[in-house]
């Protein structure tokens, strides 16, 4: 294992300034992967905004400034999610989804609210390391090929002259040495060496918390004080291994970078990050708003939504890495409420999230256009995939129609579950064809509004069988 050294503190320099994240890029960003919903998209474009707007106001009134949290209702596959999504995708800041559902009140077996901060925090933190890994990457590669020449040297590693033989009983000279080293690097950096074995010493940590994690869940939430006791409790050891050069390579690489880092450099950026920038989204809000059952396994949904006041409102929350204040961390909360109302929320979250946006429900134009005009819409998708094995498929524009058409008739007659309905649709539609597909390499098919009737027919005419299906 190379001997440690020391490479200057990598700088981070998370982006503060009035030149990005402005609304109309954001907004128009999002069009290209989401149809309609112009509202939302400018709401959170906004709110996004603000976040910077804030670092330019003055200090004295800079605390005073929370974020306008943000409530999306609206049905089933309309591009709720999908925004969150593209937001994570893209935006330079700590972000993390969570399920609401998936939270118990203090007091219950589960998950506490509590952890999405920990999760938040920890993204943020792991960004910041990866960041800091990608400037000390140039240096660590030399480093690591100087590792491996070593290595192959003390293998007695072939020379590139074919039958070329070394007599180990005779010491090489000094420009031997230097003449091998020099044409073992040449034949590394030109990839001959990779499939050559070498002896490597491989760092590794044991932590007594691993066979705990199996046996009691959600161990990683642990109170900080205890995550850092047994933290410290963690043994390295030295295992010596065997492998190809190409896979020593990158566990070396990988092992150098996390030993390079400056982890409480990273600690200290990533927990200021996520405090001042962070987002977290919260879907399926709704299902712990119902008040329809007061008793049985329902019975802690309002105690969830207590629980969760506080972290919305502004609360320190203790961490791995310390405490975090989550006064400016940004929430957008997100549910169909179909059974429920946001009225159902305790008033006091309710006033948390002073922002609505209600999502209009997919017209059969809006499937249209989901079908085709987004950047990796599910046309494309399912050309892309067929074109692996050499088929060229090609719809009309009257067969999209009619695809749509059905999608649309089913979504009304039977339950909306918005553009959702269209991958159900379309799977169903390209079944023969992906099975039937590697034996059909270089042919070209054309899907016409008669072969999409056809073969969607029966789930127009079948209700049971859409029921099933779909």
């Amino acid at each position: 294992m190379p001997k440690k050294s020391t490479f200057p503190t990598p700088v981070i320099e998370i982006r503060d300034d009035l030149s990005r994240d402005m609304p109309r890029e954001i907004v128009s960003l999002l069009d290209q992967y989401i149809i309609g919903q112009q509202k939302a998209k400018r709401l959170v474009a906004i709110a996004l905004r603000n976040r910077i707007r804030r670092k330019f106001v003055a200090e004295a009134m800079r605390d005073e400034i929370s974020p306008k949290n943000i409530l999306m209702i609206g049905p089933t596959g309309v591009g709720k999610t999908e925004i969150a999504r593209r937001i994570a995708m893209t935006l330079d800041a700590p972000f993390i989804k969570v399920e609401a559902t998936r939270f118990t009140e203090r007091g219950y077996v589960g998950r506490d609210v509590e952890s999405m901060i920990r999760t938040l925090v920890n993204t943020s933190v792991n960004t910041i390391k990866s960041r800091m890994r990608k400037q000390l990457k140039t240096d660590v590669d030399k480093e690591v090929e100087e590792y491996l020449v070593d290595m192959l040297m003390s293998d007695g590693a072939p020379s590139r002259k074919r039958g070329a033989k070394v007599n180990r009983k005779i010491a090489e000279t000094a420009v031997h040495k230097v003449e091998r080293k020099k044409q073992i690097r040449a034949d590394l950096i030109a990839g001959k060496m990779e499939n050559q074995a070498v002896n490597i010493q491989v760092r590794k940590r044991v932590s007594p918390m691993l066979p705990m994690a199996d046996l009691f869940p959600g161990i990683e939430d642990m109170d900080n004080g205890m995550a850092s006791i047994m933290g410290d409790m963690n043994m390295e050891t030295e295992d010596n291994r065997r492998m190809s050069v190409s896979d020593a390579r990158e566990v070396l690489t990988q092992q150098l970078l996390e030993e390079r880092i400056d982890k409480d450099r990273a600690a200290e950026i990533g927990v200021k990050w996520a405090q001042e920038m962070g987002i977290v989204f919260i879907d399926e809000i709704d299902k712990i708003a119902d008040k329809s059952s007061g008793n049985g396994p329902d019975v802690s949904r309002e105690g969830v939504q207590r629980d969760l006041l506080p972290i919305v409102e502004g609360t320190t929350v203790n961490t791995r890495y310390g405490i975090v204040k989550t006064d400016h961390i940004l929430f957008i909360a997100a549910g169909a409420f179909h059974v429920s109302k946001p009225s159902d929320m305790i008033p006091e979250l309710q006033g948390r999230f002073p922002i609505r946006v209600e999502l209009t429900p997919l017209s059969q134009e809006d499937l249209g256009r989901i079908l085709v005009e987004p950047k990796n819409s599910l046309l494309r998708q399912y050309e892309a995939l067929l074109a692996t094995e050499g088929v060229v498929v090609e719809m009309t524009p009257d067969a999209i129609e009619a695809v749509v058409a059905v999608a649309y008739e089913i979504n009304s007659s039977v339950e909306d579950i918005g553009a959702r309905r269209l991958h159900t649709v379309m799977e169903y539609l390209f079944e023969d064809l992906s099975f039937q597909a590697p034996e059909m390499k270089g042919e070209k098919v054309v899907i016409d509004r008669d072969m999409v009737l056809d073969k969607l027919s029966i789930l127009r005419k079948d209700r049971d069988l859409t029921r099933y299906i779909l």
